[in-house]
């Protein structure tokens, strides 16, 4: 079997605040540090790479204080090699999966089928890891125990043994799912907090006290994040990752049905000239937003480029292009939606740790994603991410907007 050399990949797993901008000063606990030592692929097989199993596995025998993450990304690995074979029949007359389930969830939004069906893949592969306590996710009322008896129902059930908390969202972008766009799954993985301990001989309003504060291990920043990933269905799967140093990509090879390793430790170029966003709404942005887009379109830009428009319409689809090829994705707040679009806990905050691990920035226009405290699940936020010096050129808009003002 022929083999051949591969750089030493630098995955020293740390917390994501670690990492913030210079621009601002982390002020949230930190998750536990993570001193991990970088695994070293000597000799890879030709045919089949490095495949994502024994990525984890090489990390996990090398830093024996998260090995549980391998086992946590394997349940998701199967979910998504699952979920990409069900929008690939999706178009089928015999599939039965397009179309609207008959139910809103609870952001006001039309399930679609896939929607449900992707939602409680993702818990039943979550469940059988062992590894997770909570979970939230989009399509869910409240957070939820991985696997109730009854998946309809918004009973919350705390598993204090786990060390994982997971959030998600199963199908980004699936209003676009019948006409074949791209979609993907994003996900969140923070510890469970240790002091989450639930009474079995508690009673009434003390077993509701305990439990709220379980469930308030939901409710993190993204300082906390001790892993995220996304998972793209388009013309190609691919899963990108990142444990707290470094972005990294692997494209699913359908011959021997393993993810491999293609984006090694990617890098975001600092500077671009592409953008992402729903330019109908221009006008209805705030000021400075709209400023900077202008001086882009006419090439008056800090870069002195002018830039042309990619947009999607998909977050995963349109942050995974701007990850590989530069530029500036958003979905800003405007007068029709003040606290933006997208969701912090499962989308914002997810995203924006696999853009900053990628050398990029993600801000609200005045604040990062990532030191957030969500005060609710389904909380929404602006959001503008991508290379690191448009993005930072959006930040100085808008302070000097508030200095002005």
């Amino acid at each position: 079997m022929k083999v051949f050399s591969l750089a030493v990949f630098a995955l020293f797993a740390a917390p994501a605040a670690a990492f913030a901008p210079t621009t601002t000063k982390p002020f949230h606990r930190e998750s536990q540090l993570y001193r991990s030592k970088a695994p070293v692929f000597d000799e890879v097989c030709e045919t089949t790479g490095v495949t994502l199993k024994r990525f984890m596995a090489e990390v996990a025998l090398l830093n024996p204080e998260i090995s549980e993450l391998t086992t946590l990304f394997g349940g998701i690995e199967t979910a998504c090699k699952a979920i990409t074979n069900l929008i690939k029949r999706s178009q089928l007359p015999s599939s039965e999966t397009l179309g609207l389930e008959g139910e809103v969830n609870v952001q006001g939004e039309d399930q679609k089928k896939l929607d449900v069906i992707t939602n409680d893949l993702l818990k039943r592969a979550l469940r059988f890891t062992g590894k997770l306590g909570i979970l939230a996710s989009e399509e869910e009322d409240t957070p939820v125990d991985v696997m109730p008896d009854n998946v309809k129902t918004s009973e919350i059930v705390i598993d204090e043994g786990e060390r994982y908390v997971a959030v998600f969202d199963p199908l980004d972008g699936s209003s676009n799912v019948d006409a074949g766009i791209p979609t993907g799954t994003i996900i969140g993985i923070y510890e469970h907090d240790e002091n989450c301990i639930i009474d079995e001989n508690c009673v009434g309003e003390e077993c509701t006290e305990q439990e709220a504060r379980c469930l308030a291990n939901t409710l993190q920043p993204g300082t906390n994040l001790v892993a995220a990933a996304y998972c793209l269905y388009s013309s190609s799967t691919f899963f990108v990752l990142t444990l707290g140093s470094g972005t990294y990509g692997f494209t699913l090879d359908e011959n021997i049905g393993e993810f491999v390793l293609s984006h090694p430790n990617i890098k975001i170029p600092e500077t671009s000239k592409i953008m992402s966003f729903n330019e109908a709404n221009t006008h209805l942005w705030d000021e400075p937003l709209q400023k900077v887009v202008t001086g882009w379109k006419e090439g008056t830009g800090k870069s002195g480029q002018t830039f042309s428009s990619r947009y999607i319409g998909s977050m995963v689809g349109d942050v995974h292009r701007t990850l590989l090829y530069g530029g500036v994705f958003g979905y800003p707040a405007d007068t029709k939606n003040k606290n933006g679009k997208l969701r912090l806990l499962y989308e914002g905050a997810p995203m924006s740790f696999i853009m900053e691990q990628a050398g990029g920035l993600s801000t609200t226009g005045t604040q990062r994603v990532m030191e957030i405290t969500p005060e609710i699940v389904h909380q929404r936020v602006p959001i503008i991410m991508g290379s690191k010096n448009d993005v930072q050129e959006v930040i100085d808009a808008y302070a000097e907007f508030a200095a002005k003002n």
